[in-house]
Order: C-alpha cells, then structure tokens, then sequence
C-alpha cells in the first residue's frame, strides 16, 4: 500500500472497464497415472520440476481486476485471464514443465454463478493438496462506485439479468463472500483511480523476494467512515484528544509533541504494549496459514493526533519484530 493512499476525486478510476459476458465450459480433468492413462497431455510434471508461483485475481465486476491483471504482467507474470477454474490445475502442470520459464502465473477468475464457484474451490482444493504456493488477490468496490462505473461505459452488470445493476451488485457479493473471506490480500478500489491501484499491486509484488509477512498500519478518523479494506480495526478514542490542547491542535500526530502528549496519557504505553502481543500472536498464526498481508486500522476522531501517533509506534514496533511495515495516514491533513 502506498504512503498516499488518500480518497482520490479523480474521475479515471480503477477498474472502469466491466468485463464483458463470456461462455465458459469445464476444463477437462486430468490424466490418471499409469500407463493407461488417456494422453491429454496434462500429465504431472516431473518430480524434479519447479512448481510455478500462482496467484488467483477474483473479485467484484468493475473492481480493477484487469487493471491489477496488467500490472503483474508488467512485472513479468504469466497472466491468463478468463481462465476457466477447472483449468488452473493444467496451467500450473505446464508452468512446472517450462523449465523456469513460467515461474510465476497469475490467473484472473469471476463467478457468475453457483456450479463455477464449486468448480473454483475444487481446483483450490487440489491446488493446496500438491502443495502450490498460491495466493488470492480480491478486488472490491463500494455499491455506489461499482454502479457508477457500469453506467460511465453503458453496459450491463452481468448478473443482473432483468433487473438492476444493483441487483447484479448484490447477486455477485453473495456469490464471492467465501472467496473473499479465503482472500491474502483484499483491495478496495471505491477511491482509487487506475495509476493508485497499480502502485498498491506494485507494492505487494515487485519485489525480487516475497517477505514472510508484510503488514499495513494505516490512522484514520472515525468522522470519516471505516476502512473498508481493514483486517482489524483497534480505537484510540478512550485517550485524551490533543485537539483540545490549544498548542498542539497545529500539530500531527508525527510530530514529537503530539506523540509524547499522548504516550504520557494513562493506559496510552499500557494499551500498545498488550496490542502488539495480540498482533505477534497474530502474525504467528497467520504466517502458519500462509497469509502474507495484514491491515490493522487505527482510528480516532478525525485521523489527525491519537491515531497518527499510535500507527506510528505500532508500526516501528511492528518492523522491529521483523514484520515488513508500511505506516499510512488515510485522514491526516482533511481537516
């Protein structure tokens, strides 16, 4: 996630091209072993093959799953998109048999209805029992910013059939609540234009190796709404309000001023100390499961003191236990 990960007014948004209609059928299902096996030519790969890293991009319709589909192949995945799920199992077992040449592979997936979304987690499933290290990356959009999205290009949603886009909306969201709940890394796009959404996929994935843990602490103010993309959500406003001090209402919560008001506060040292035990316990788990990105939302009033000064704490805490941290301050500077 980049440092600047503030609402945008920018009329390009992020995944403003809708995904058109398209017939899909079941893949065919692979070979038994044996020599008696029909010759599919989607046998298993050798024993002494590289199993390609995969990473599944699903999410709602409009969300930005082509944009952040063209930013992994920018940096050099092998993207396939449309790709029905029964087919995954086979692009993997292809990848393995490049010879390195297809190390990395990113399939963009939707479900439109109920017997394609069965067909996904049965690929998954296969997926996690030959040991594939692979992650899911979910696009999603407010109600309000996915329907201004379909009628800014005059097409429809395609689950809506007869009725509205916002019928369409809500079919797919019932559709995709497992999914996203299995999600590594969710994404909200409501705010983000095209080239904001690229930096946040640049953030996760241009890096030559992938940390164990990576972990975004973002400040806002309850005033303003909660983030949608927030894995946890924690509340500084049982703290003293700084915006009440007179020679401190200038300041951010960055500043030295700020910082020690609030850490010098009952509880404030208390509160972080415990926290960031519940978070190692956490981050223990999460690594045990294979989830490699976190976002804990720290809130107060109006994102500007209290929050700011924790996020920053939380986060050096956070990269002194070897969990790489971004800090981002979403409301810091609305007032």
């Amino acid at each position: 996630m980049t440092n600047n990960d503030k609402h945008s007014t920018q009329q390009s948004e992020a995944g403003t091209e809708p995904p058109a209609d398209s017939t899909r059928s079941e893949g065919p299902t692979r070979p038994a072993a044996g020599p008696t096996a029909p010759d599919t030519g989607t046998a298993a790969p050798d024993s002494g093959a590289t199993i390609p890293e995969l990473v599944i991009i699903s999410g709602m319709s409009g969300a930005g799953r082509s944009t952040a589909a063209k930013c992994l192949e920018d940096l050099g995945w092998f993207v396939v998109d449309n790709l029905p799920p029964a087919l995954i199992p086979t692009m993997v077992d292809l990848g393995a048999r490049s010879q390195g040449n297809v190390a990395r592979i990113a399939v963009v997936v939707d479900v439109r209805g109920r017997g394609f979304f069965d067909s996904l987690r049965e690929s998954l499933n296969g997926l996690a029992a030959q040991k594939v290290t692979r992650r899911i990356v979910f696009l999603e959009a407010s109600d309000e910013a996915l329907v201004r999205r379909f009628e800014s290009v005059r097409r429809p949603h395609p689950l809506q059939g007869d009725g509205r886009i916002v019928d369409g909306i809500e079919a797919e969201r019932d559709l995709l609540r497992e999914l996203r709940g299995d999600a590594d890394l969710v994404i909200d796009t409501s705010s983000l234009n095209v080239h904001e959404l690229r930096a946040k996929m640049d953030a996760r994935f241009a890096g030559e190796e992938e940390p164990e843990l990576r972990a975004t602490v973002m400040s806002f103010g309850y005033k303003y709404g909660l983030p949608v993309d927030a894995d946890h959500v924690v509340d500084c406003r049982f703290l003293p309000n700084p915006h009440w001090v007179p020679e401190l209402r200038p300041f951010t919560g960055t500043s030295e001023e700020v910082s020690s008001y609030v850490f010098n506060q009952p509880g404030a040292k208390e509160f972080l100390d415990r926290y960031a035990e519940l978070l190692h316990l956490i981050a223990t788990g999460y690594r045990r499961e294979g989830k490699r990105y976190v976002t804990i939302a720290v809130g107060c009033t109006g994102g500007k003191h209290r929050s700011v000064a924790m996020s920053e704490r939380l986060g050096r805490r956070l990269a002194a236990e070897g969990v790489e941290t971004v800090v981002v301050h979403r409301d810091m500077g609305r007032e």
